[in-house]
């Protein structure tokens, strides 16, 4: 039976996933890739390692769903976008990948918006730079680490690293492409881009664009041995993880919201116009002519496994050996809270925010009386006010009517409906979990024939969706509510910078 394998490597978590023709999950396979904070604002993996728990997350997903290695027609990656994954000339790792997550180009990018460069960036690459953009970390290293600088031979995103290990191929695709170094109106690189940032020296190391769906590689006889792959399976280009996940949750056409709420406050709409604004990035699409407006930040479901991790370690120990989720074990505590509707809020910015990498996070309002279940009912109300504040934006320059939500936090009703109240629109979640994954496998078999084109899903979506409508007077509560936690977050401006003044400690190598 004909399979596809898709790769979907995010900042915490390498998966990989195997479908079927008709769309159907058959199995997926996950392993934690350890992230290291060697200082502030600083956030890598290794890339080695990377690789290994990669190749052995396939190598699981192949043997949990009895796929044997010849009925593997196509393999593609999608991962986390920006940040960057440097190569000597070699083609070996150059120190530790960098992911989007990291903020240590912060002065650099308030440089940028202070001279202009910024402005003719949004102009000519359809986007301002951001902290963890290619074009940010780049220049960070070309001014703090000089030899690691001129010994850059290849610049290459996460999924493309991915690809290079699997194929021993170098290149990425038209959406991964776009996150600094493109022309918004050709989609193909813009020769001055690189200029514009003070990386001229790098145009030997961009790496050549491909379509997502078009086979770029094989899988090489040294990658067949890690992942039980057979040597020989096409191997597509893969796309960003924003754009597939659009993909996968059927978000690909104008007029629907994608919304992604992961590490990641995620939120898109596809356009067929290059139209650009400071408060989204216009990315390419999948398809040639067609756009994707993201706006986003690092501050969405990211804040509740820091929760989790951080202030409920004792539970999830007693939850897993009780054989139970965690998540499960909470669930009554979050409903009972939102209930409440306590005086409590929580900014979300933990590791960043729309407005910049000044903003921290943290709950105002805590009274001694308040629980656990108030402050996850804040946490989560707060990550989906962030949402909100991303979805207007695109709302006030794209004509949107709908709501396709897709994150581990969708699978759980009560969070759905909250998404749904908070937004003042219909909110749709399929039945898909892997949708990033699915997005790639798509593009995995339109590259081989098996489907018409990466656009051409084969799921019926009525039958696998579940739709929450907003309630009237909740949607008006969350909505003085949110009013409410945007006027904080204005009046806190200068607090948080005193804040950012105080001596930093060391951070925590983890």
């Amino acid at each position: 039976m004909a399979r596809i394998v898709a790769i979907d490597s995010g900042l915490t978590v390498t998966k990989a996933v195997v479908f079927d023709l008709a769309g159907r999950q058959i199995s997926v396979a996950r392993r934690s890739v350890e992230q290291r904070i060697p200082a502030p604002h600083r956030v890598e993996r290794d890339m080695a390692d990377l690789w290994r728990q990669t190749a052995s997350v396939i190598r699981d997903a192949l043997t949990a769903s009895g796929t044997a290695p010849g009925d593997v027609i196509a393999v593609a990656a999608t991962a986390h976008g920006d940040g960057v994954y440097m190569l000597d000339r070699a083609g070996e790792p150059l120190g530790h990948g960098i992911l989007s997550l990291d903020s240590r180009a912060g002065a650099q990018v308030a440089r940028w918006q202070a001279d202009g460069t910024a402005a003719r960036s949004l102009s000519l690459t359809g986007q301002e730079p951001h902290v963890s953009a290619p074009s940010a970390l780049l220049a960070w290293v070309r001014d703090n680490e000089t030899e690691r600088f001129a010994a850059i031979g290849h610049v290459l995103a996460c999924k493309d690293w991915l690809r290079y290990c699997l194929t021993g191929t170098i290149g990425t695709d038209r959406t991964e492409a776009s996150t600094s170094f493109t022309d918004v109106a050709t989609q193909d690189y813009a020769p001055d881009a690189l200029d514009l940032f003070g990386l001229g020296a790098l145009a030997h190391a961009l790496p050549p664009i491909a379509g997502s769906a078009e086979i770029v590689g094989h899988v090489t006889d040294a990658a067949a041995r890690d992942t039980g792959l057979a040597p020989g399976t096409p191997v597509a280009a893969g796309l960003h993880d924003v754009t597939a996940s659009a993909q996968g949750i059927g978000a690909h056409v104008p007029g629907v919201v994608g919304i992604v709420a992961g590490t990641y406050s995620i939120n898109e709409c596809v356009t067929d116009t290059p139209r650009t604004g400071a408060g989204w990035f216009c990315r390419n699409a999948v398809a040639q002519g067609r756009w994707n407006a993201m706006s986003i930040s690092p501050a969405s479901t990211t804040n509740y496994d820091w929760f989790l991790d951080t202030l409920c370690a004792a539970d999830t120990h007693a939850a897993n050996a009780a054989g139970r989720s965690i998540h499960a074990a909470l669930a009554d505590e979050i409903a009972a809270g939102l209930g409440r509707a306590a005086p409590v809020v929580w900014h979300p910015y933990l590791f960043g925010s729309p407005r910049g990498p000044g903003p921290s996070a943290g709950f105002l309002g805590l009274r001694g009386w308040h629980d656990r279940g108030d402050m996850l009912a804040a946490l989560l109300e707060g990550v989906a006010f962030n949402h909100r504040h991303h979805v207007d934006t695109l709302r006030g320059a794209f004509p949107a009517d709908a709501v396709r939500l897709t994150g581990g936090v969708s699978r759980n009703p009560v969070v759905a409906q909250l998404f749904a109240d908070v937004l003042g629109m219909e909110v749709t979640v399929t039945d898909t979990d892997e949708s990033a994954a699915w997005g790639a496998a798509l593009c995995a078999g339109a590259a081989v024939g098996a489907f018409a084109g990466p656009e051409a899903d084969p799921r019926d979506m009525d039958a696998i969706a579940t739709v929450y409508r907003p309630d009237p007077a909740r949607a008006a509560h969350c909505a003085d509510r949110y009013a409410t936690w945007r006027a904080i977050a204005d009046d806190l401006a200068p607090v948080w910078d005193r804040l950012n003044a105080m001596p930093h400690g060391d951070a925590h190598d983890r």
